[in-house]
């Protein structure tokens, strides 16, 4: 349920209203935006005849919320959510999901040596990317294949951060790992975790933004469920990344949802950016699911790039090159400022 209050209401009469409200076991979420002041209403509020909320001179109307997810939803924060992420200087990092621009999150899949995460670091820095995204804890298929450098891994995101000031993505995959992630500017919940609840419920205790990914199957509904449960622990800096869900053809790695894009951004308020690589699996279609990324109105990309993709030990079939990231970074400053944007 929500409550919009009056553009004028008088302060005496708003903490009448919210002691009321609190006095019935219910949480109170507010939005304020620059016109209307929103209460949210979290908790049962089966009992809450709307007549009884009206009644107080400060309300201009009460609406039921259908969705399920209700800090997600939309209708009980109207405004955009912008995550600030930024690092050595404000040139670094980025808003996600101010409307103005295109955050670009670049790295290999998986640190593998110093020389290596830094090398990638300095090309994609150079060519515009705002953030470096890199594995140290990799979730794989396989028992046998390269699992990440683990806690040695961090520490070499970190010195590629401290060389190139670039904010640093990466995966935290259990709850005993969260320690490690004290100092990392933005945490990745990967597709296999979305809905690792007690996982969620636990980094929605943390500051740090949340980059939430759309598990291989899960429906849009079961997604913003879990970036509820995320924000009802108190984290609202949620960044929900789409990057492909299984389909019964096999011909990509997985199907990219790009309708995703412009339906979340009308349901919620929470930035949106796009995976391309992870999409498709292939590195020659990742620029051209990028750009079409940008076209439908994505907050931002994650991309994987590698100095050496033949070589990598992760996921090099769906690098691209620091030549070809490059490449493709002016392609698409030239898509983002079709639609007023900039990377």
């Amino acid at each position: 349920m929500i409550v919009v209050l009056k553009k004028d209401a008088p302060k005496a009469k708003v903490d009448e209203l919210k002691a009321g409200i609190k006095s019935r076991g219910l949480d109170i979420h507010e939005s304020k935006g620059t016109d209307v002041t929103i209460l949210g209403l979290i908790g049962d509020t089966s009992r809450i005849v709307p007549e009884e909320l009206m009644a107080n001179e400060a309300v201009e109307s009460v609406q039921r919320v259908k969705a399920p997810y209700k800090q997600a939803s939309r209708s009980f924060h109207p405004a955009d959510t912008v995550v600030r992420v930024h690092g050595a200087d404000s040139s670094l990092g980025a808003d996600i999901g101010d409307g103005k621009s295109v955050a670009i999150m670049a790295g290999p899949c998986s640190v593998e040596t110093e020389e290596q995460v830094i090398a990638v670091a300095k090309a994609v820095k150079a060519s515009g990317a705002r953030f470096l995204r890199g594995g140290a804890f990799k979730p794989r298929t396989s028992p046998y294949s390269f699992q990440g450098l683990g806690a040695d891994g961090l520490e070499l995101l970190k010195l590629a951060r401290k060389e190139t000031g670039l904010p640093i993505v990466t995966e935290l995959m259990a709850i005993n790992q969260i320690p490690l992630f004290e100092d990392v500017d933005i945490i990745q919940i990967g597709a296999r975790n979305m809905q690792n609840f007690d996982l969620l419920k636990e980094v929605g205790k943390l500051k740090a933004p949340i980059l939430l990914k759309r598990g291989l199957s899960a429906t849009v509904k079961e997604f913003l469920m879990s970036a509820e449960y995320i924000m009802a622990s108190g984290n609202e800096n949620v960044i929900l990344c789409e990057r492909g869900i299984r389909t019964f053809d096999n011909y990509t790695r997985n199907c990219l949802d790009l309708s995703i894009v412009p339906y979340l951004k009308r349901e919620t308020h929470l930035p949106v950016i796009i995976d391309p690589s992870h999409a498709c699996g292939i590195r020659w279609m990742v620029p051209t699911l990028a750009k079409a990324a940008v076209a439908v109105g994505a907050d931002g990309l994650i991309i994987e790039v590698h100095n050496n993709p033949e070589k990598a030990l992760c996921d090099g079939e769906q690098s691209l090159t620091p030549v070809q990231f490059d490449e493709l970074m002016g392609v698409l400053g030239k898509y983002a400022a079709v639609e007023g944007r900039s990377l």
